[in-house]
């Protein structure tokens, strides 16, 4: 239920008000002067206001517009006396959600509220819905300027043929960046994600090429591999760089040939399939210690785009940490709301080593384990896995602008342009925190 203020300066009213309603289930916050409500709304958001026309001092329909300027979805219903009637529409007009004639019909009241609550239920529902259609499995969250490049990137070659290598640290979003592509690319067949590490490879042939019925023992089924299936579509082979030698060779006659032969047969089989490649490993040094081949490499690096790790792209940590937590919230049928200033300091300083994964795992557990509306440092156990000591958010910003100084030599044009800055605020900052070029 929705959490209401009563700010009303008559004090039988206010008390009969509040009371009626708390015996209705409803969280009740009372108040006699416009300006101690207003003082508790800064801190504590509620979904209902009921105040008084006419309050001493800050007056209902100055309350309105403060209250409506810090937080607009507030829903507002004004108290007025007959005589105010023409008060009152004003107020609606101001974004008042309705009004109310002394003296108070409770049942018309509970009436209104209800379908203040209808209301916000709708517009909850309509943000999960754009909210699953705006962070749909392709679909990346970037902030930084690093992902918002790489985002250009992906779309740009999303619509050709053109196979790509993403390459980045375990956890950093690979498979994401990949059914981005996808989606992007026009293609009416499937997706199919394939990992070259988790199969052995023995069933990793089979599962790539397919196999003819009686092409070995078990074999009771003629069976298309992923390549077939990808016809028309993407095929996505992740950690491509732990494929042996011998399903290199092969790999790379269907890419020069654009066939495929199922296990136990001579018959081979055009394909349309776009292929994507990732790998956390470095191929170059591999081709050079002959355990990558060096024309499969080229094969599959036309296009290379390259996953920065989470602790080099801290603007996107709190956007995907907000995503998350929708997310596990939804699942677990919590309200939870945000995080707590700490929690978020925490967040903007630890390491990740993990990357994306790792703070979806440490959302996911942060949320079952949540029992307010706000998620609080401890709930994170980041200490515990080695991150972050307790700073402010000032010196996060701090931290941030040292290192990308040191990324451009101080360079204060192009740092100003990676932080989305004016030059002269840098110059501040760099005055503020007392930051100084090392030599």
């Amino acid at each position: 239920m929705v959490k209401i203020a009563v700010v009303e300066d008559d004090k039988s009213e206010r008390w009969i008000l509040s009371d009626f309603l708390r015996k209705k289930g409803y969280t009740v916050f009372d108040f006699e002067w416009g300006e101690e409500a207003f003082k508790f709304f800064e801190k504590n958001p509620v979904e209902v206001v009921i105040s008084d026309l006419r309050l001493p001092g800050l007056s209902g329909v100055e309350l309105l517009e403060k209250v409506k300027a810090l937080r607009p979805q507030t829903e507002f219903i004004i108290v007025t006396a007959y005589g105010d009637v023409n008060s009152a529409v004003e107020a609606m007009k101001k974004g008042a959600y309705d009004y109310l004639l002394k003296p108070l019909n409770l049942e018309e009241l509970l009436l209104k509220l209800k379908r203040i609550e209808e209301k916000f239920l709708l517009v909850r529902k309509l943000e999960e819905i754009e909210s699953e259609i705006r962070y749909s499995k392709g679909t990346i969250i970037a902030e930084s300027r690093q992902m918002k490049e790489i985002v250009k990137m992906a779309k740009e070659v999303a619509p050709t043929n053109t196979s790509v290598l993403i390459t980045g640290e375990s956890g950093t979003g690979k498979e994401v960046l990949a059914r981005f592509i996808h989606e992007h690319s026009g293609r009416v067949g499937a997706f199919l994600p394939l990992s070259c590490a988790a199969i052995p490879e023995t069933l990793l042939e089979t599962e790539l090429f397919g196999y003819e019925k009686g092409a070995f023992t078990g074999a009771t089924i003629d069976k298309p591999g992923k390549i077939e299936l990808a016809d028309g579509g993407t095929l996505f082979l992740d950690e491509i760089g732990e494929l042996s030698p011998p399903l290199q060779a092969k790999l790379l006659r269907v890419l020069e040939d654009k066939e495929v032969t199922r296990l136990g047969s001579t018959k081979t089989k055009r394909v349309n399939v776009r292929y994507l490649f990732a790998t956390n490993r470095d191929l170059e040094k591999m081709v050079k210690e002959g355990t990558f081949r060096e024309d499969l490499f080229y094969r599959i690096n036309v296009f290379h785009i390259k996953i920065p790790p989470l602790r080099e792209r801290i603007e996107d940590i709190i956007p995907l940490a907000h995503y998350f937590l929708k997310k596990f919230s939804k699942e677990l049928n919590k309200s939870i709301r945000g995080f707590t200033e700490d929690a978020q300091s925490a967040l903007l300083l630890y390491k990740w080593p993990g990357n994306v994964r790792e703070l979806q795992n440490v959302i996911e557990r942060a949320c079952v384990l949540c029992k307010g509306e706000l998620i609080t440092k401890d709930l994170l156990f980041l200490q515990e896995l080695g991150g972050a000591v307790s700073m402010k958010l000032k010196d996060v910003e701090k931290e941030h602008i040292r290192k990308v100084l040191q990324l451009v030599d101080w360079n204060i044009s192009k740092a100003s342009e990676i932080l989305g800055i004016h030059r002269n605020t840098l110059r501040l900052k760099i005055k503020e925190y007392g930051l100084e070029e090392q030599n």
